[in-house]
């Protein structure tokens, strides 16, 4: 009883004796000590990829088996771990609880916001094996990689045209959905793509290019 009261008035009576980190229960400070440690007694017999926690490893394991019983309650999507349900959850909420202390812009992902922090420091860590281009982001590196294998994995659910690009699929799924989102401020004419615009401009210019 005396530790349900604990877990229901929020205390948080155990403390890390390395970082001052505040735990509800014995147990999960046991487990957060691992941290310090790098003590992962859990192991995949799968993969033989190790945790902390036997319940990482049991959220792990879904992905094997293809299971999936994290369901989000608004839009139904399923999800095989609860911190990707968490995550995803942002998406209906618009939390963004990672802020760059740079330049204040927010983010739904840590790992998201680690990456735009390349950004400020100039940092390229991601390297493409094939020709040496170093990127900011996992992200920019995967799509890079395309231009090698000339995998087209984006596909218009419309037409079945392949891209090598989400953004380029999307710009391209205008033309479907008569989608134009750039406008003139001088005719109000508008376009699917923003390069198309800057050539349209000029007609009001003179020739003349317009920089934004």
């Amino acid at each position: 009883m005396k530790r349900q009261q604990v877990i229901d008035t929020g205390e948080r009576p155990y403390r890390c004796d390395v970082c001052n980190k505040t735990f509800k229960t014995i147990n999960s400070l046991k487990v957060h000590r691992r941290v310090h440690t790098e003590k992962r007694p859990y192991c995949c017999d799968v993969c033989n990829k190790t945790f902390r926690s036997l319940q990482h490893l049991k959220e792990h394991q879904h992905l094997h088996t293809g299971e999936r019983p994290y369901r989000c309650d608004v839009c139904d999507k399923t999800f095989s771990t609860a911190s990707i349900l968490k995550v995803h959850q942002r998406v209906h909420t618009g939390e963004r609880p990672y802020c760059c202390d740079v330049c204040n812009k927010t983010f739904r992902h840590l790992q998201h916001l680690k990456e735009h922090q390349h950004v400020h420091s100039g940092e390229r860590p991601y390297l493409c094996d094939v020709c040496d281009k170093t990127f900011s982001t996992a992200n920019s590196l995967k799509t890079h990689q395309h231009s090698h294998t000339g995998e087209r994995p984006y596909r218009c659910d419309v037409c079945n045209k392949t891209f090598s690009r989400k953004g380029i699929l999307t710009v391209h799924q205008r033309v479907h959905t008569g989608e134009r989102p750039y406008r003139c401020d001088v005719c109000n004419k508008t376009f699917i793509h923003n390069s198309s615009l800057n050539v349209h401009r000029r007609v009001h210019t003179g020739g003349a290019s317009i920089s934004l």
